[in-house]
């Protein structure tokens, strides 16, 4: 929302009208929960099968866990999958059949390539449950060699690059043409989204919440005012105009769309051919999400 458009954003409901939009409400997550685990799945995940939730784009797992302390999970099986997990509180203690052992702490990120298999141990090292998000991305090529990396990040007031392809930025590299910021935003101004605004790509609202404002007219396309648009170019024509094609400025149903996303939503952009994800600005403090641009 722009300064100067005091009205406050809608909620969520209103992203689901935009057909460029997928919107995943966070009480809509599958959900599993054992004594030691509590955990949220965006996608079809660990019995939980939905064909209209198996994943977006090369995304196939959002998972966020909390999981007791001195519990989780035993060796066990992956291959031909990146793996990203980035920690959010707590401590978990990871080994791995390449020999690797090492602790992992908030604010660090851990990537593994699976490749062609990697056997490994999660579990919580500290005296208090631990808070995570593990990522599954499918891979550009099957049966790589396994490998193993981790970082600590530092995050400002803009984005912090945590997963890119060729480890720009002091990114973690993975095999995947995917990008992935975690943005801490301030109340005021309203960021835009990195990369391209128009790309493929998720949201995942970690903490907080935020205004999220996409424009379905596109790049280029805000000149057109109603009454200054000319003939033919999405002007109202009744039964004339194609639908789904987009309604008029004048009518206000071509006019930017705010919606609000609050901790644990997520919502898929994927312009099929005009629009984008222009802004998005914290409504309380401590706002925290991730941002995926998708190939």
């Amino acid at each position: 929302m722009t300064p100067s458009s005091p009205s406050p954003p809608a909620d969520a409901a209103a992203l689901q009208s935009e057909p460029s939009l997928l919107l995943r409400p966070s009480a809509d997550r599958f959900h599993s929960r054992h004594d030691w685990l509590d955990s949220r799945h965006s996608f079809s995940f660990a019995g939980h099968d939905d064909p209209a939730w198996r994943g977006f784009g090369p995304l196939r797992v959002i998972n966020e866990d909390h999981i007791a302390a001195g519990r989780g999970f035993g060796m066990h099986p992956h291959s031909d999958m990146e793996i990203v997990t980035v920690m959010l509180a707590g401590v978990l203690r990871h080994r791995d059949s390449l020999g690797h052992s090492a602790e992992l702490r908030a604010g660090e990120v851990q990537r593994m390539s699976a490749g062609t298999g990697i056997v490994h141990s999660e579990v919580n090292g500290g005296a208090d449950p631990c808070h995570l998000l593990q990522i599954w991305i499918e891979p550009s090529r099957r049966g790589i060699a396994p490998s193993y990396d981790q970082k600590a990040f530092t995050l400002g007031a803009g984005w912090t690059a945590l997963v890119d392809p060729e480890g720009t930025d002091g990114a973690l590299a993975i095999e995947r043409p995917v990008r992935i910021w975690r943005g801490q935003p301030p109340l005021a101004p309203s960021l835009d989204l990195p990369g391209d605004p128009a790309a493929h790509g998720w949201i995942q609202v970690i903490a907080g919440s935020l205004a999220i404002r996409f424009d379905p007219r596109g790049p280029g396309q805000d000149r057109l005012q109603g009454e200054g648009q000319a003939q033919g170019e999405g002007q109202a024509q009744g039964e004339g105009q194609a639908q789904g094609e987009g309604q008029t400025v004048g009518d206000g149903r071509n006019r930017p769309i705010e919606g609000i996303l609050r901790a644990g939503d997520g919502l898929g952009f994927a312009p099929p051919r005009a629009g984008r994800v222009a802004s998005l600005r914290a409504l309380e403090p401590g706002t925290d999400l991730l941002v995926f641009a998708l190939r």
